[in-house]
């Protein structure tokens, strides 16, 4: 018979609750990785434990930073957990990021410790050296690697479990950095703490729910929305080590709950075992970190039965609204503000707080989850903070009249054409809805006449009977003012996204600045 765990009366210290579980049912399943071993949450513990006995040893005190270039794998998801558990500064990095990158983010956040595979150990030694590091340890990703090696005679109990205030940094997120260099995100444990017990409730996430889990883990939503909130619940996850398809759809039918990217549901819906039989246990799917088509939507609830809920958050703020598990989920709305947050828009030419309904302006949040700051980066937190404690997102939207929130883009993707203004969005929403096309992404390029011209670079179907510039343009021109129409159409294999999907429009920018030239 399965336990039931109160989330109620779960502690708010993130460090206890992997331990709390762990004492009252120690065999219980936390995390099975497909054709490997099965981890429950008394493996967990202990394993995390040694680990951070381990930290200990290296000279790891709470409040140093400890970073990891490593690949996703049981041992460096419990590697962050052994920072959490004992104060340390968990600081995830993404292993496709070059070395000059990394340099920069090394320099920046100061760790005492580098954890990087063992193939990147000869290269990755002279920058410790040469930036005064002063451990590197090396974890692979099925367990060998001198941590590993280093943490087989650590006790567990040879740590004391940081119980610091929620205040406390606990992880620090680097932002995408699509508007110069990525910003260190310091994330409270207060704010680990609200993310999880919110979307605990906001989900009906039980110690029932199995998660399959294929996100990557140097970022928020893999670790923070996902898997804290698996921890939190005393629920168990199916751990893959990246997104297979073909491992994806072979496990759905054991999962009761997927989270992904738009991207993922688009590849899963060309699957040929992606069917309702395949999710006959599924009863939640999420979708983050970027924006999902209508017609994504549509087809995944036609061949999966399940609707796909959608919220939003940032690196900055964790989650911030969420499509309700009961009640009214809209298609292209990111949802209503979760507990405790506060939502509210600002004019974006003069800051001013916007009251009436369906406006566009700027995103501000307040929320128990919102970052501490930017890492010593006083003069950019204070530019993005109102002195009333709203964060300044840089993202658009609108709200209607029942507190749905509607992406319409970031403030830096608006398009200014001869004077007026065009929302990205709403021109990719009449793009995408055409047939033929499979997606689209709307920029805003240096034109002589008009300061900036409406441009779209779309990706077509398969379909054999391929649509031209010229008859999309024709299509646009008929339901849409003349000055939001596309000035050219550039169709292209694939749009380049970023690791958790989100299209790089400031790479496409780049790429075609001297198209109207």
């Amino acid at each position: 018979m399965t336990t039931r765990f109160d989330v109620s009366e779960r502690t708010e210290n993130p460090a206890l609750w992997l331990e709390s579980v762990a004492l009252s049912d120690p065999e219980r399943p936390l995390m099975r990785v497909p054709g490997e071993e099965l981890y429950s949450y008394g493996d967990v513990a202990d394993i995390s434990g040694r680990f951070a006995a381990y930290l200990k040893q290296c000279g790891v005190r709470a409040g140093d930073r400890v970073a990891a270039q490593v690949d996703k794998s049981p041992d460096s998801f419990m590697l962050c957990l052994a920072c959490i558990r004992m104060g340390a500064i968990y600081v995830p990095l993404n292993t496709a990021y070059s070395k000059a990158e990394l340099e920069y983010f090394l320099t920046d956040s100061d760790p005492s410790v580098l954890i990087c595979p063992p193939e990147s150990f000869d290269t990755l030694k002279p920058i410790c050296e040469k930036y005064k590091i002063p451990t590197l340890r090396t974890l692979g990703v099925n367990g060998e690697g001198t941590f590993i090696d280093g943490t087989l005679n650590s006790n567990p109990d040879d740590f004391v479990p940081f119980t610091g205030g929620t205040s406390e940094v606990a992880a620090l997120l680097y932002t995408s950095g699509t508007t110069g260099r990525s910003k260190g995100a310091m994330i409270t444990r207060r704010a680990l703490a609200h993310c999880a017990s919110t979307l605990s409730d906001a989900w009906h996430f039980t110690s029932d729910d199995i998660l399959l889990h294929a996100l990557p883990i140097f970022h928020g939503h893999g670790l923070f929305i996902a898997a804290n909130t698996v921890l939190y619940s005393g629920a168990q996850m199916i751990f893959t080590k990246k997104f297979d398809i073909d491992e994806v759809v072979a496990h759905l039918p054991e999962a009761t709950v997927f989270m992904g990217v738009p991207t993922m549901y688009m590849r899963l819906l060309k699957h040929p075992g992606f069917t309702k039989k395949a999710c006959h246990n599924l009863r939640l799917a999420i979708s983050g970190s970027a924006p999902i088509m209508l017609e994504t939507l549509e087809a995944f609830r036609e061949r999966s039965g399940c609707t796909i809920l959608e919220r939003y958050g940032l690196t900055e703020t964790l989650i911030v609204t969420a499509n309700p598990y009961n009640g009214t989920a809209i298609q292209g709305s990111v949802g209503q503000a979760v507990r405790e947050v506060e939502l509210r828009l600002a004019d974006i030419e003069t800051g001013a707080v916007i009251s009436e309904i369906n406006q566009v302006g700027t995103i501000e949040v307040r929320s128990p989850g919102l970052f501490k700051g930017y890492w010593r980066n006083p003069e950019k937190t204070a530019e993005d903070m109102r002195p009333d404690g709203f964060f300044k997102t840089g993202d658009l939207g609108r709200l209607d009249k029942n507190g749905y929130l509607y992406i319409v883009g970031r403030d830096k993707d608006m398009i200014i054409t001869g004077g007026y203004n065009v929302y990205p969005k709403e021109v990719e929403n009449e793009i995408d809805a055409l047939k033929g096309i499979e997606e689209s992404a709307v920029i805003g390029l240096p034109h002589p006449d008009f300061g900036e011209a409406v441009t779209a670079i779309v990706v077509a179907d398969d379909s054999t009977n391929r649509v031209s510039e010229a008859a999309l343009i024709v299509s646009l021109k008929a339901g849409f003012t003349k000055y939001k129409c596309p000035k050219r159409i550039i169709f292209v294999d694939n749009l380049p996204r970023n690791a958790m999907g989100k299209v790089q429009k400031n790479t496409l920018r780049q790429h075609y600045k001297a198209l109207y030239q």
